[in-house]
């Protein structure tokens, strides 16, 4: 298929192009800054542009990866990201359409789920997030406008028939974590504590992305929650919310001694928790990379499994 790959250039976009050049497709990729498989310069917000790359390259798919994220909040007006992120991912949609695409997958987030109550932890116990969770009360305007991205993406499926899958990803930027500040805890141990209960590698990102494609026009609609699978149960919520480091010790007994020989700290207490279990059920993909795969990095002193760039820079932002 030939596979319009929007934010081609980005962190998402350089571990998934590869891997569907590697199943055969053609990939072209459009984003606003340049890269190796970016063969399209510009927004998805410009019409135009997007209509030309269905029109010259005879688009089968589109991955719709691009967008303003969290951290251009304090670079973009909310103009600019309802631009961006609603106006673009309608344009692509409907030029899908006209097009007769068959399939359509959409990189969306956790973040949209994510009310103030749950981050400020309200609440006698860990929050269960899963795809049921309701109602839904974005915190910010990246929130917002990926919500009402996935509910254009509902609308052109049922009006339209195009099979579109939505992926709601929890966090794999490489980046430190934006409340660094207040965890006190170095990047790579807040990482390796959010394999836990709210983290992904991108290499599982993009794995997720490609089987969603392979099986969009199977499931027709669906949206799913991407995260490395959590080994609690709802029943852990209240102790997690507590005292996690001892449920997480009743779970991986030597994971307090490794923690230790690497100077980290287990989490004092869990906010919340992303159930992936319907994305394993229905979708048929489950994370590879864990917290029990950390732990047995850490048993043989091997690489992370998971990377860290507290300089990482979005390309976007660095075109600024």
């Amino acid at each position: 298929m030939n596979v319009l790959l929007t934010g081609s250039s980005g962190w998402l976009g350089r571990h998934l192009a590869p891997l569907l050049e590697g199943d055969g497709h053609r990939v072209v990729g459009l984003d606003v800054a340049p890269g190796p498989h970016t063969m399209l310069l510009g927004s998805v917000e410009n019409r135009a542009l997007v209509a030309r790359a269905f029109r010259d390259h005879a688009i089968d798919a589109v991955v719709h990866g691009a967008a303003l994220h969290q951290p251009d909040i304090a670079r973009y007006p909310n103009q600019r990201f309802v631009d961006v992120n609603v106006s673009g991912t309608l344009g692509l949609l409907e030029e899908a359409v006209a097009a007769k695409v068959d399939r359509f997958v959409f990189t969306s987030t956790t973040s949209l789920m994510i009310s103030a109550a749950i981050r400020e932890g309200r609440g006698d116990g860990a929050a269960w997030i899963d795809e049921a969770l309701a109602p839904l009360e974005p915190r910010n305007i990246y929130g917002a406008t990926k919500l009402a991205a996935e509910q254009l993406c509902r609308l052109i499926h049922a009006d339209h028939g195009l099979a579109v899958i939505v992926l709601r990803t929890s966090r794999f930027f490489p980046e430190e974590d934006d409340q660094a500040h207040v965890i006190r805890l170095s990047g790579p141990n807040t990482k390796a504590n959010e394999l836990l209960h709210r983290r992904l590698t991108p290499q599982d990102a993009a794995e997720a992305h490609r089987v969603a494609l392979a099986r969009a026009p199977a499931i027709g609609f669906g949206l799913f929650v991407i995260s490395a699978p959590t080994p609690f149960v709802r029943a852990d919520a209240a102790a997690l919310k507590h005292d996690a480091a001892s449920v997480i010790a009743g779970y991986f007994p030597d994971a307090p001694d490794l923690y230790a020989r690497r100077g980290w700290a287990l989490p004092i207490s869990i906010d919340r928790l992303y159930d992936a279990g319907l994305a394993e059920r229905v979708l048929g993909f489950r994370c590879r990379t864990d917290f029990a795969s950390l732990l047995g990095a850490l048993r043989r002193d091997e690489p992370l499994p998971f990377a860290h760039d507290p300089s990482y820079v979005s390309p976007q932002a660095a075109q600024r």
